[in-house]
């Protein structure tokens, strides 16, 4: 239980409440307020991956040989200004 609670991205400390609010048999009042906050995690954590997963898929898609040194004049990422000290606005 304690891995797949992890695998769901509950910390052990998370996962220990989780224990010990089953071993009382009865619902905690907060209950719902780890519920609600686990969920906000989560859909951050999406978004993110969504923003990872649209980035990747756009350097695919433009063909880039590199993310710090990519040849590629329609590069979508901003690898090499940074590496430069460069913000993408300044390019």
């Amino acid at each position: 239980m304690i891995k797949a609670a992890q695998r769901l991205g509950f910390t052990l400390e998370e996962v220990a409440e989780l224990i010990d609010t089953g071993r009382r048999g009865h619902p905690t009042p907060d209950l719902r307020a780890h519920a609600q906050a686990k969920i906000t995690e989560v859909d951050a954590k999406i978004a993110d991956l969504t923003t990872i997963r649209a980035a990747l898929a756009a350097v695919v898609l433009a063909g880039c040989d590199s993310l710090t040194h990519c040849t590629c004049p329609d590069c979508p990422l901003p690898f090499a200004d940074l590496a430069a000290g460069r913000t993408p606005e300044e390019s």
